[in-house]
């Protein structure tokens, strides 16, 4: 795997390069949150950080990975390498969103290796999680990016948004689709 140029690494390269290192040493990842409406949105959506949901325990071999590959460990689950201005953060499965924690993500086979990232579907179910519980209007916003450029299960982001307690965020949703 090729690496980035650093300065101008977008999301999906930090992702694919960081992932296909990680998955080629047995160490499985999910990405989430921001990044994933980044690579999604085609770049309109900036985020300054990638989530990983490590699907393999591999505390030892997680660091040893990614030193190998230029990144340091900073502080508690977050790791920088000196070139790049986005950081890496892990965090121990299943993922969730909300209280949903069925999760299927879907499968990138990248050079030989599988890398693991959210449905579309979950993207926005993800973006209206923290429009929800932190009042993030600007992850509505996130969330009508990546609508208005993927088909995504409407059904299954209204069922969510009731059993979350808040189905007016599915409401929000479609009006800003304009639909």
């Amino acid at each position: 795997m090729k690496e980035p140029k650093w300065k101008k690494a977008t999301e999906e390269e930090v992702w694919q390069f960081v992932g296909w290192h990680l998955a080629k040493n047995g160490i499985q990842t999910i990405l989430v949150g921001g990044a994933v409406c980044a690579i999604y949105s085609d770049g309109i959506y900036k985020s300054g950080d990638l989530d990983f949901v490590l699907k393999t325990y591999a505390e030892g071999k997680l660091t040893e990975t990614l030193e190998s590959i230029g990144f340091m460990k900073s502080r508690g689950r977050h790791f920088i390498h000196p070139k790049c201005d986005k950081f890496v953060e892990f965090m121990y499965g299943p993922a969730g969103i909300g209280d949903d924690i069925q999760i299927k993500p879907d499968e990138k086979k990248i050079e030989g290796q599988t890398l693991y990232i959210y449905s579309p579907t979950d993207c926005i179910r993800d973006r209206l999680a923290s429009y929800i519980h932190f009042k993030a209007r600007e992850c509505l916003d996130q969330a009508v990016l990546v609508a208005q450029k993927f088909p995504f299960n409407k059904r299954k982001v209204k069922e969510w948004c009731v059993s979350e307690g808040f189905p007016a965020a599915y409401d929000d949703l479609i009006k800003k689709l304009g639909k």
